[in-house]
């Protein structure tokens, strides 16, 4: 199962996450997710556990605990939502002149 930890604080490290998770079952990966441009934790991670009782016992024992200096949130990660292109948005020739 794929979980979504938020509310995370810039210090809080890949390693702390797979301590925390680790307590309530086997961890498969930890992934902190950095901004493109500065290289800073955007304040979100995602967690990869294997099974699902022990993913789910996680999610409710984690959520809305103090790590660091902030309370973070834990739930089951959603799939990726399809981005529009840009290119896909109707083109309007009503240009003024």
């Amino acid at each position: 199962m794929n979980i979504y930890v938020g509310n995370m604080s810039f210090q809080t490290t890949e390693a702390q996450l797979h301590d925390l998770f680790a307590a309530h079952g086997e961890v498969e990966s930890v992934k902190i997710i950095n901004d493109n441009f500065t290289g800073r934790p955007k304040g979100f991670a995602f967690v990869e556990m294997n099974n699902h009782e022990e993913a789910e016992k996680a999610i409710e024992q984690l959520n809305n605990m103090k790590v660091d200096t902030h309370f973070i949130i834990v739930n089951e990660a959603r799939p990726k939502a399809d981005k529009p292109s840009y290119n896909s948005a109707p083109r309007s020739n009503n240009r003024r002149y």
